[in-house]
């Protein structure tokens, strides 16, 4: 197998999209197509199971996965490090976060990265919910560690790195509303709130893909009052002005007597990657991605 045919099958392995793995890899969709179905032909059997709903592995496509992936990311490793050294790197990584759960995934990951490349400097900047993207279009920061809405959100301008961590979703409601009495609500009951705005900044990003206009049966969703940081929303929230969806660390790092956090059942698990620009993508981006990357499987091995 060559360098790219491995990229694009480990891609696809990550993604389960192939429009996702496409933008991801700078390439069309007809070339992971044509790419997938060559190294199955070479194999003999397939490595992924399509429909017109979703991509799987096969337990085939899995092996490989697990057997490619390790040796991949030491492949990758080597070359970076020998870049690194090469050009005798010395820069300082803007890595920006938001919220606390983030940040403490963020400085485990700057630990190890400084452990492997001790001549590069990591600054951590906490960015606001309100800014979005905006620090990162800015070049105010390299990189930042975003969840990434389960409808895409893939820009042009931008490279998302692996999925790192996946969480349940959770509707924050008021401890007063007669869903914090639930076990789960569907996302079809988000019809039945009044769903507060993300701020302007992030709607593109965010907002337009999180929260449909309306439910999978046809329901107009209601919006309420925009907020600009997390406290803020959840400061709404608690008064009973509008609820909004959230990940499951808010039930961990936001806890209040006010809110309550109740599982969307039938929602798919929001994903926290790395993001950068694309034209500003450089060879130390890319090894702290691959840092992360191996701590994250470390924690769920």
């Amino acid at each position: 197998m060559e360098q790219r045919e491995i990229e694009i099958f480990l891609t696809l392995a990550d993604e389960l999209h192939f429009g996702r793995a496409a933008a991801r890899l700078h390439v069309s969709t007809a070339r992971v197509s044509q790419t997938i179905k060559k190294l199955e032909r070479r194999v003999g059997a397939p490595l992924f199971e399509r429909t017109s709903r979703r991509v799987g592995l096969t337990p085939l496509g899995r092996g490989l996965r697990d057997e490619l992936g390790p040796a991949y990311q030491q492949i990758r490793a080597a070359v970076d490090a020998a870049v690194a050294a090469g050009h005798g790197t010395s820069e300082t990584l803007r890595v920006g976060f938001i919220g606390a759960a983030s940040g403490r995934f963020v400085l485990e990951v700057a630990r190890a990265f400084r452990a492997e490349y001790p001549d590069c400097a990591v600054a951590l900047v906490e960015n606001q919910f309100g800014g979005g993207l905006g620090p990162l279009r800015a070049h105010e920061i390299d990189m930042v560690l975003a969840t990434v809405p389960p409808r895409g959100a893939r820009q042009v301008e931008l490279t998302a790195g692996s999925v790192l961590l996946e969480e349940d979703q959770l509707l924050a409601v008021s401890a007063r509303h007669r869903f914090a009495r639930r076990s789960s609500v569907s996302f079809s009951d988000v019809a039945r709130t009044t769903i507060l705005r993300t701020p302007p900044a992030i709607s593109d990003y965010w907002d337009q893909t999180l929260i449909p206009q309306r439910t999978p049966d046809g329901r107009p969703v209601e919006r309420g009052p925009t907020f600009e940081t997390s406290q803020e929303m959840l400061a709404l929230v608690g008064a009973g002005v509008g609820s909004y969806p959230v990940s499951a660390q808010f039930t961990s790092y936001y806890a209040r007597p006010d809110v309550a956090y109740v599982p969307i059942h039938d929602a798919p698990p929001y994903q926290r990657r790395f993001l950068w620009c694309s034209a500003a993508e450089t060879t130390t981006i890319r090894a702290f991605d691959r840092v992360a990357v191996a701590l994250a499987r470390a924690h769920t091995a």
